[in-house]
């Protein structure tokens, strides 16, 4: 049995993350799931959103990553990384752009880092989900007036409930995908088809 050691750490400061990791223990498995959104008009973004948004969703996630396949190179072993992307990274959404762009330069990351890492048996994966009803998804979305232009584009007719997305990384994670690397999968209930 696996032991689970949990950190408190605020994975945008990039030295405190490599501070954290070194003493961590191996790890062999990893969930990329640290983010932040954001809705504003490109109008109104300044700076400091910016480098916020990027800092957690884009910096944070290369850095995590970067350590993690540092150890699984060192110690020979297959790994498998999972990133918790959006399907914002492949449709443009309204009041989005700058959480658009994190989402699509992880995209882009993971391709590369599959493409680097795949000789080493170390595959790399994200997940792109829509809209899915955790406690913020449910405070957000529960408004029918904002929901309805979301939900009319998902054949599906509704958001994602979170066990679809844990489902999905369980399965990229386990050897069951063991021939799929470099994979950007839509948990969309069709969204980016239409």
């Amino acid at each position: 049995m696996a032991a689970i050691e949990t950190m408190k750490l605020d994975v945008s400061d990039w030295k405190a993350t490599e501070r954290a990791l070194k003493d961590a223990g191996p790890i062999d498995l990893l969930v990329n799931n640290a983010g932040v959104g954001m809705i504003k008009s490109l109008s109104t973004v300044t700076e400091d959103d910016v480098d916020s948004i990027f800092d957690l969703n884009v910096k944070a996630l290369i850095n995590v990553t970067k350590l993690a396949v540092q150890s699984m190179v060192e110690r020979k072993v297959a790994g498998s990384i999972v990133n918790i992307s959006s399907q914002a990274s492949l449709a443009g959404l309204l009041g989005h752009t700058v959480y658009c762009a994190s989402k699509g330069a992880v995209d882009a990351f993971t391709r590369a880092a599959a493409l680097e890492y795949g000789p080493r048996n170390i595959r790399v994966n994200s997940v792109n989900p829509t809209v899915i009803m955790t406690d913020m998804g449910r405070l957000w979305w529960s408004d029918p007036i904002r929901a309805k232009p979301m939900m009319d584009k998902i054949p599906l007719s509704r958001f994602g409930e979170v066990r679809e997305v844990t489902d999905a990384v369980l399965y990229l994670l386990s050897d069951k995908a063991s021939m799929i690397n470099g994979v950007c999968l839509p948990i969309d209930g069709g969204f980016i088809a239409t």
